[in-house]
């Protein structure tokens, strides 16, 4: 157990009522461009850009190493995404022409497509077992295109979604938060670091040098909170290799840039144009709030993004109900 983490004692669900609601098997819904007022206006994207939100609060001016809360449910998820890692080990990449979208990735996602309940049903207690059909989608939905082979921030999203539904039915609770982000959406980004360069898969819907990042959007949304008055990190350090390899392991943001400098060649300002600009923000404060502008734009309102994202019980199409 890494230093900041505090094991709490497990968590008792007998006195959490059976779940009555009518759990559904999440579809999409966004088919035309039009359609896209309707993702705005509904109750999915509100919980979902809530949920980011709330997230990003909760571990602004945080290290990873911040001693937190590790619950039950938290470890379980762990165990989750470690069993997804472990298939890739015994997966390995198949001899094959091209050199990009390796088809031993298709071979790894059945066998997770196949199991995505059984693992689903290790975290959500017995009495909400009804939802497991339902959460287990956002599941499959987070690791990529089996038949493009491809990763991008609608997969993530599906993750986020994934998260926000195991909230919504109570597994996670609010004093979970800060592990949310620290320890199972870190957990993630590791397992789809390996899937990303194990198999070489393509970014799904990359604008090259224009985008933020090939793969990920969040952990730069998560990490620029945790940097928010650093008393020595400002944004201008997260392009000086130095101040990345001495402060990664602590920062999500810095994590996120170390990679792209492991996996991209050349000068950091050409290969990632928009990161290299953002350098230039006078504070953290004003870097994150940029970001979720951003995220909003380049990828909750995108069509190409949002037509594959899927609607159930958990997260509705209907529009927001005030009550």
């Amino acid at each position: 157990m890494a230093e900041g983490e505090r094991r709490s004692q497990p968590d008792s669900s007998e006195d959490i009522p059976p779940a009555t609601q009518n759990f559904i098997i999440p579809k999409k819904e966004i088919h035309t461009v039009p359609d896209m007022g309707k993702w705005k206006r509904s109750q999915a994207y509100a919980d979902y850009i809530g949920f980011i939100l709330t997230l990003n609060e909760g571990v602004k001016g945080k290290k990873l190493s911040f001693e937190y809360r590790v619950s039950e449910a938290i470890e379980k998820l762990v165990a989750l995404l470690n069993t997804l890692d472990r298939w890739i080990d015994e997966t390995p990449p198949v001899d094959q022409p091209s050199r990009f979208g390796n088809k031993a990735y298709r071979t790894w996602y059945a066998k997770l497509d196949e199991e995505a309940e059984n693992l689903v049903a290790t975290v959500v207690p017995t009495h909400l077992a009804a939802a497991v059909p339902e959460v287990a989608v956002y599941l499959k939905e987070s690791v990529g295109n089996s038949t493009r082979i491809d990763y991008g921030t609608g997969h993530e999203a599906a993750f986020a979604a994934f998260l926000c539904c195991l909230c919504k039915i109570g597994v996670l609770r609010v004093d979970d938060q800060i592990a949310i982000v620290f320890k199972v959406f870190n957990r993630y980004l590791e397992v789809m670091r390996k899937l990303q360069k194990t198999y070489r898969m393509e970014p799904a819907g990359s604008q090259g040098v224009w985008g933020l990042d090939d793969f990920q959007f969040l952990p730069f949304i998560w990490g620029s909170s945790q940097l928010i008055d650093h008393p020595c990190l400002e944004p201008r350090h997260f392009v000086d290799e130095k101040a990345v390899n001495e402060s990664h392991k602590d920062y999500m943001f810095l994590e996120c840039v170390l990679f792209i400098t492991e996996m991209k060649t050349g000068p950091f300002a050409e290969h990632s144009n928009q990161l290299w600009n953002i350098s230039a923000v006078p504070s953290w404060s004003k870097v994150n709030q940029g970001l979720i502008r951003m995220y909003k734009a380049e990828c909750l309102e995108k069509f190409p993004v949002i037509q594959h994202f899927k609607f159930g019980s958990l997260l509705p199409i209907h529009p927001v109900t005030s009550c």
